[in-house]
């Protein structure tokens, strides 16, 4: 019966009977009693369907049994051998692993705890990288939408970024490869620029990259008379301040409008330094500009 059909069988049976009510409804007496008793229950809501799963399921798995699943999942052996290795079924298994947590071999590495440093003045701490960008010759048709306006063979160039760990005062240059030649003419660009602002740079970080591992960029740094440190193989967010500037950079001036070409785009980069180092809040710093960290009126040479 449907629910309409149950609800016209409990108004019979008040009218009728239950005998009648379940003889008109053609099922049987049985039947009857049990959904007059839902209904008196529970209402109209007792003569909805209910689930056919069971209340209880029966539960092959002991105590004993379960610190030993567990013990065979930590040690990272897969679902399917430790059910052959205890004897249930691989669903079993499964399911006991999920109730744990532990169904994805990831969630037994415990994750690792966030470092975050942050020096106590400007220049104690110089990061360094590079990114490469596409060369624009004229909008492609990622911008037209016409697929005749590819561009083929642009090649590259190459942005050189740094940023202050304290202060987060960002500089970049581009140039046209990042080798070793292009990261000593950084370096020293870098140099100078932050000098002007009055910060005198003590320390550098950089990535294992060859430009920064050659023994040119090393005598220039001991010629500055800077320390030169390498991020840790794999790591990238050991240089951190560097990636997420250079992601900035991108969503707001590399690829942030559509540019004629590489020279428009290069010419523009100016203007952008100055709106991030003086206007542009960062949640770092409070959501105040880098220039606010930097001693002395910075804030008018950095708009020079």
């Amino acid at each position: 019966m449907t629910w309409q059909g149950r609800r016209l069988l409990v108004e019979r049976v008040a009218q009728m009977g239950l005998a009648a009510a379940a003889n008109a409804a053609g099922v049987s007496l049985r039947t009857a009693r049990k959904w007059l008793a839902r209904y008196e229950a529970a209402g109209e809501d007792g003569l909805v369907d209910r689930s056919s799963r069971p209340l209880r399921t029966r539960n092959s798995i002991d105590a004993e049994l379960a610190e030993r699943i567990e013990g065979l999942r930590r040690s990272r052996m897969p679902v399917r051998r430790i059910a052959a290795v205890v004897g249930r079924s691989v669903a079993t298994i499964s399911r006991f692993v999920a109730s744990l947590g532990l169904s994805s071999l990831s969630a037994l590495e415990p994750a690792k705890p966030v470092v975050r440093y942050e020096h106590e003045a400007p220049g104690e701490l110089l990061h360094i990288d590079t990114k490469k960008l596409g060369r624009i010759v004229r909008p492609s048709h990622r911008v037209t939408g016409d697929r005749r306006d590819s561009v083929e063979g642009a090649g590259w160039e190459f942005a050189h970024v740094a940023i202050d760990d304290h202060s987060r005062a960002g500089f970049v240059q581009m140039h046209p490869d990042e080798r070793k030649t292009s990261a000593v003419e950084f370096l020293k660009a870098s140099v100078a620029h932050y000098a002007a602002l009055g910060v005198t740079i003590k320390r550098l970080i950089t990535d294992n990259g060859s430009a920064y591992r050659s023994k040119l960029f090393a005598k220039t740094c001991q010629a500055l008379g800077i320390k030169h440190s390498f991020t840790k193989p794999y790591c990238p967010q050991t240089n951190g301040k560097a990636e997420r500037f250079i992601q900035t950079c991108l969503r707001e001036w590399a690829y942030g409008r559509v540019w004629a070409n590489s020279a428009e785009r290069t010419a523009w980069l100016p203007a952008f330094l100055a709106y991030y180092n003086a206007r542009r809040p960062h949640s770092a710093l409070g959501y105040r500009p880098p220039a606010y960290r930097l001693f002395g009126n910075n804030l008018l040479k950095l708009n020079n």
